[in-house]
């Protein structure tokens, strides 16, 4: 039997899977995706804060670029998926011992606004009994601004469904067994349906997420690689409801940011960043992420819940270039990384947000492209 030829084969139905998927077959090229799972979107992609936004944080760490990028991404997701991506009110209280004063926030929010985020207000303070029971005492600002949320893996389904109506091909539950380089592509094995296949592809995509070196250990020869550490983020779904919106709270232990949302009429709160040295499937929150979440809602809203009252909880990781500073403090920007410079036959995605998921499908096939040619 003829083995099958695809231009691009991409290894992992994420989002950023998805995208690329979707970019490459809009643009003509014959595609197939596999994913090791029965369904799209079963690891960090459904598992992050569900939050389609600029990143305001990333303000202090400079990544203005990734900012604009980001919020430029979240107007487009609005406009093309108003059913899944929609405005939210996000609203951060600033009290006597938080780390960032109220002028601090202001700049903030102006320089935001400059990048292309939408207007913010002072909240008045006979408004702010109305914020939901968060505590009074020491309040001494409260700022408001628009972003945006979703439901993760939805999106992710939406944007594989726009890659398979243009002609992708899906093939779940399929596990990638090796790539051998040859002179115009890959020759791949994978085993699904309990029959191992063959195909070839003049362009491999590894947008495996928490396994991309996984992958590229089965990749023959080895091709090049970024040293990168997995970092957990672990929420929870806890009982009760936030009516104005999203609170962006800064935790009193160890003032990272951290969110409390609505979600599916219950409380969401997250995330939480430490080093994951596991396998990727196996990762969960821990007894101290969990008590850690809990402590920054009671402190906010002292509702006085205790771990026995959470709902359900789960953890996503974040693929970061390994670096001695902090996780909540390292750079975002997504890597992208070829198997051979002069000749790249395979790009290796590390990284990625959810929110610009698009412009980092864009940005690989404009690289990808003259290749083809």
């Amino acid at each position: 039997m003829e083995i099958q030829r695809f231009d691009i084969v991409i290894i992992g139905a994420g989002i950023h899977g998805a995208a690329c998927a979707r970019v490459a077959t809009e643009r003509g090229f014959s595609c197939l995706v596999l994913e090791q799972y029965s369904a799209a979107a079963q690891g960090t992609s459904s598992r992050s804060s569900k939050l389609i936004h600029g990143g305001l944080r990333y303000l202090e760490t400079a990544q203005f670029n990734l900012v604009r990028e980001c919020l430029k991404e979240r107007a487009r997701l609005l406009a093309e998926f108003p059913e899944l991506v929609r405005e939210v009110a996000f609203y951060i209280p600033i009290y006597d011992a938080s780390k960032r004063r109220p002028w601090q926030i202001a700049s903030g929010l102006s320089l935001y606004q400059i990048l292309g985020g939408k207007g913010f207000q002072r909240v008045p303070r006979e408004q702010w009994r109305a914020l939901d029971g968060i505590r009074l005492d020491g309040l001494q600002a409260v700022f408001r601004y628009t972003d945006a949320g979703t439901d993760d893996a939805a999106l992710t389904r939406a944007v594989l469904r726009k890659a398979t109506g243009a002609g992708a091909v899906l093939q779940l539950q399929a596990e990638f067994l090796e790539a051998i380089r040859e002179m115009d592509g890959y020759l791949l094995r994978y085993r699904a349906g309990g029959s191992t296949l063959e195909c070839r592809a003049r362009m491999l995509i590894n947008a495996s997420g928490p396994w991309v070196n996984q992958v590229l250990d089965r990749v023959l020869p080895v091709p090049a690689r970024r040293e990168l550490e997995l970092v957990a983020g672990s929420h929870i779904v806890i009982p009760g409801t936030l009516q104005q919106g999203i609170y962006y709270l800064e935790s009193p232990s160890d003032r990272r940011a951290v969110f409390a949302q609505p979600w599916q009429g219950n409380i969401l709160m997250g995330t939480t960043e430490r080093p994951y040295r596991g396998a990727p499937e196996a990762v969960a929150p821990t007894v101290e992420e969990i008590e850690y979440l809990l402590g920054i809602f009671n402190h906010y809203f002292r509702r006085g819940l205790a771990p026995g009252d959470v709902l359900s909880s789960f953890a996503g990781l974040r693929v970061l270039p390994a670096a001695p500073e902090s996780p909540f403090t390292r750079t975002r920007e997504t890597i992208l990384q070829p198997d051979d410079p002069a000749d790249p036959r395979l790009f290796t995605i590390y990284g990625g947000k959810l929110t610009s998921h698009h412009a980092t499908a864009m940005k690989l096939l404009s690289r990808i492209s003259p290749h083809f040619y």
